[in-house]
């Protein structure tokens, strides 16, 4: 973009190939779940380094292998930002805040939607460079890759000639706003791994403090410390990113020391004093005022209620301006019902408000509060349907009846802003592709980028709902991590809505009459599974979590919870499942016919402690049983 060891075993895979067709087949309108399972393998589609065996974009090769060698620090991994292969330290950091709230604020319905283990992947690419590219307390790396030079060639990651130079900032080069958005990033991942990998998470919070004081005792902006950044992302200042660091530290920690520092600096940092209609990777002013507003609206403000009021009545204009309920100081939108905040990549801005009010509306529900708008008050469902409004003008609902997710719906962009969607990949065209010979052969190419670079959402239409589906049209054909970042959470919460947990169900044109299947009681299918070993420790839960026919075929949605009722740790599980007839996730395959294990991550259930995996198939379900443990 231009200026502008994991989970337990309910880590779930995407569908795979089969139920790739599955969904083909199915009718008659979109849901938030595939919108969510397509957003997923972007993240993929954008991985910088060594790529992990499981790596379901197959387009994509391993690149950047060498980044931070010249300067004698490890850098390999990372995201790269959009369409180049820059790794810009600022919208990678807020990316996975994002992607860490919605984990945090919706996961029983990512849960539900057997994304909880692809989410915390996308999570964990993120952090584990984070913590690489902080070697000591007061150094961070926060660039890879130089912006001008990177531009002026178009090629394959995985063909790159241009520098990987990489920029740090340090006691003497300040970055405020880049170590404090990095802060709250690996604290919001802490939160959302804590009940997966409690020491993974306490790692998360060692770099996060170190991170935050850093950021707050050397004081400056990061694009004068890394000046190639400045073209690309300028910081329009820094004190909203430590506000919002402190803010998520609380959140992680609940130590007093930062919702004091919050309080304390509320006037001269502008939180109380901001009132914005922008919440984006630049601007974190609304963010931070909505999760403040979450700690005085469950009763915790204590001594500090006063200022968090003035919080909340900040993110209470930031809503209203959305709703178009603030007397005129709203937010822009179009003549289609889009809201519109820049004409570089103005998507983004829409998610990231969606994702905010979507978050606003479980705060103020949960509390059984209202918005109070200058032109009334406003129901907290309110908020929420206006979320949707957006997410379905994004998924089709719009004049171009266009869906701006790529690979999602009958009708999207083919010809991305995108250097590896755009040219075939390494299996394909074996050859290197040059510098030069990248815009001469692909990027001025008519047709359609060879590559489906799945679930990126391009930058969107104009502010009169004009698209140009045009690769030298950056401004509306190129993705951007940040645009992605706030879907995860936003279409969970959607599809919820739905009572359709099927990624892929009700695939379709958007306009088309949208038909819900009520899930089953669970009391008319939840059953206990015999074990084949008797006597084990672990006793299962078999429940249909939905089912779907298309035309005289019926298929269901089989969960199955594992729980350890005893009061040891038990290990090594094996499992036999027969008669399985559809994909199955959640469980690794063995070499042995029919015998499945626990992720590798997960090989210790503790007590009373619970997994889940699922299938889908037609007909009767599959037979379970324990062969061994430990």
């Amino acid at each position: 973009m231009r200026n502008c060891k994991l989970t337990p075993c309910v880590l779930v895979a995407l569908l795979l190939v089969g139920v790739l067709h599955l969904e083909a087949a199915m009718a008659t309108d979109f849901t938030y779940g595939e919108a969510l399972d397509k957003s997923l393998m972007f993240f993929e589609a954008q991985r910088s380094g060594k790529l992990p065996s499981d790596q379901r974009v197959k387009w994509r090769g391993d690149s950047g292998l060498t980044d931070g060698l010249a300067q004698g620090v490890n850098l390999v991994g990372g995201y790269y930002d959009a369409g180049d292969h820059v790794k810009f330290g600022l919208p990678m950091a807020f990316t996975v805040t994002m992607l860490s709230w919605g984990a945090i604020e919706f996961r029983k319905e990512i849960t539900d939607l057997a994304q909880m283990g692809q989410t915390l992947w996308a999570i964990r690419w993120g952090t584990d460079y984070f913590m690489k590219a902080h070697p000591q307390p007061n150094v961070l790396w926060g660039q890879v890759g130089d912006g001008d030079s990177d531009h002026y060639c178009w090629e394959r990651p995985e063909d790159m000639t241009t520098p990987r130079t990489a920029y740090k900032i340090d006691e003497n080069h300040p970055g405020s706003d880049l170590a404090g958005e990095t802060a709250a990033a690996l604290a919001s991942a802490a939160i959302a791994f804590q009940p997966y990998n409690s020491s993974y998470s306490a790692l998360l919070l060692v770099h996060a403090k170190q991170l935050f004081t850093f950021a707050d005792r050397f004081r400056g902006l990061y694009d004068e410390s890394i000046g190639s950044a400045k073209n690309f992302y300028t910081s329009s200042g820094y004190s909203d990113e430590l506000l919002w660091a402190a803010a998520w530290l609380y959140q992680a920690t609940n130590e007093e020391y930062y919702l004091k520092y919050v309080v304390d600096n509320a006037v001269y940092m502008g939180g109380t004093g901001w009132a914005v209609k922008e919440f984006s990777w630049d601007n974190k002013y609304a963010g931070v005022q909505i999760l403040l507003s979450k700690v005085l609206l469950e009763g915790k403000g204590g001594a500090y209620t006063s200022t968090l009021k003035q919080y909340q009545a900040k993110a209470d204009y930031f809503a209203c301006a959305c709703l178009q309920k603030n007397e005129g100081y709203n937010v822009h939108k179009t003549p289609g019902g889009l809201l519109y905040v820049r004409e570089w990549n103005n998507l983004q801005y829409v998610t990231s408000a969606s994702f905010l009010l979507a978050v606003y509306s479980e705060y103020l529900s949960a509390a059984n509060a209202k918005l109070t708008c200058p032109e009334g008050q406003i129901q907290p469902q309110e908020l929420l349907s206006f979320a949707k409004s957006q997410a379905d003008y994004i998924l089709g609902k719009n004049p171009k009846s266009m869906s701006y997710i790529v690979g999602f719906g009958s009708k999207y962009p083919v010809h991305v802003h995108h250097r590896g969607a755009s040219i075939p990949d390494v299996s394909v065209l074996q050859s290197v592709v040059g510098c030069v010979q990248g815009f001469e052969t692909w990027y001025h190419r008519p047709q359609a980028n060879p590559n489906v670079i799945y679930g990126a959402l391009v930058g969107g239409p104009d502010q009169n709902d004009n698209f140009s589906d045009d690769r030298s049209s950056y401004e509306e054909t190129e993705p951007t991590l940040s645009g992605s970042g706030p879907l995860i959470g936003l279409f969970s919460k959607l599809q919820s809505l739905n009572g359709i947990n099927v990624p892929g169900y009700n695939r379709g044109s958007p306009n088309s009459h949208h038909q819900t299947i009520p899930s089953p009681s669970p009391n008319q299918h939840e059953k206990q599974v015999p074990n084949k070993v008797s006597g084990t420790p672990i006793k299962f839960i078999h429940s249909i979590s939905n089912t779907w026919s298309i035309g005289k075929m019926t298929y269901y949605r089989h969960k199955v919870i594992l729980k350890n009722t005893s009061q040891k740790p038990v290990t090594d599980v094996k499992l036999m499942i027969e008669n399985l007839q559809g994909p199955l996730w959640g469980l690794s395959p063995t070499p042995e016919k029919n015998t499945y294990e626990l992720l590798q991550w997960q090989k210790v259930l503790q007590p009373a402690s619970e997994c889940t995996f699922v299938y889908i198939q037609g007909g009767p379900q599959a037979k379970i049983s324990i062969l061994s443990y430990h």
